[in-house]
């Protein structure tokens, strides 16, 4: 990953301000940890963080093997539903912590066998980490696209062996998520995608060789994207350039659309992050469950 697209990246996760006036810096981190969010995700927002029960599912951690590795994934169902349709959650750049597991609880309540494997699982643990900047330098830059598409495919395999209905998948992610969402819309395995302000250009490098911007043209997929008319990390001039070579690519391509919330930040979606933003995570949500009831999932 080149380092200009790193910066941004952090740049637009950090908070304005902090929302917990007075805390001491170990404090926060005893709290974020005490929550089960990554460290370097602090400060939290416990007051708005939401936590979807566990009642009338079945969740909790599953491995997969993946390319020679034994994969940890979190994974929620409904209880007792034959054959559910399958949604890839694709993890944030703070791994698989507590507000992914809750998204995969909140899309299993509406149906779907939901999965989000721990794609920096070979390269380290984010959780290991108290400042973004290192997590991004010294972990996430680490982890290869190849392997991350890889892994996806493998958890699709395993969904399948689980009951899952793999000819009903879709896929989600948000921020580095996101992006991959973009990517793996275009291997066919999917029948949507929605991702969240995930970046859709950058420098090409060993470890991310394509962007989704040089991709758009090749979906097999159509994606929704959401994103931040506010989002310091992902300007509204890259959407438009997404979406004028959607208008020039294949079939799903076309079909692709974006909804730019002209208020929201960077991760405005991450209701345990001060970057929260009630109303458009609520639209957003709404549009997700349509865009995959309108595409089959």
């Amino acid at each position: 990953m080149d380092f200009r697209d790193a910066h941004n990246d952090v740049g637009a996760l950090l908070p304005g301000k902090s929302t917990e006036q007075g805390a001491s810096r170990r404090t926060a981190l005893q709290a974020v940890l005490g929550l089960g969010y990554a460290a370097a995700a602090a400060p939290i927002m416990a007051q708005t963080a939401i936590t979807t029960p566990g009642d009338g599912l079945e969740e909790g951690w599953v491995t997969i093997p993946s390319q020679g590795f034994d994969l940890p994934a979190y994974q929620a169902r409904p209880k007792g539903k034959k054959h559910p349709p399958v949604v890839l959650v694709v993890q944030e750049i703070f791994g698989v912590h507590a507000y992914i597991q809750d998204v995969c609880r909140r899309l299993a309540k509406a149906g779907y066998l939901a999965i989000a494997p721990e794609f920096y699982a070979r390269q380290g643990k984010a959780s290991d980490y108290t400042e973004i900047s290192k997590l991004q330098a010294e972990l996430v830059s680490k982890v290869p696209d190849a392997q991350v598409l890889g892994d996806l495919d493998a958890t699709l395999a395993w969904a399948a062996k689980a009951g899952g209905n793999t000819q009903k998948a879709a896929i989600t992610g948000f921020c580095w998520g996101g992006r991959i969402t973009w990517l793996y819309a275009a291997s066919g395995k999917v029948k949507a995608g929605v991702a969240w302000y995930g970046r859709l250009e950058g420098q090409a490098s060993a470890t991310t060789p394509t962007h989704p911007l040089a991709l758009a043209g090749q979906l097999k997929a159509p994606v929704l994207g959401l994103y931040g008319g506010q989002d310091t990390g992902i300007p509204v001039a890259s959407v438009a350039k997404m979406q004028e070579a959607l208008a020039q690519g294949s079939a799903a391509a076309k079909k692709s659309e974006f909804v730019l919330f002209p208020d929201a930040p960077h991760a405005f979606h991450a209701d345990y992050r001060a970057s929260y933003r009630e109303a458009a995570a609520r639209d957003g949500w709404q549009r997700l469950l349509q865009w995959l009831h309108s595409h089959g999932v």
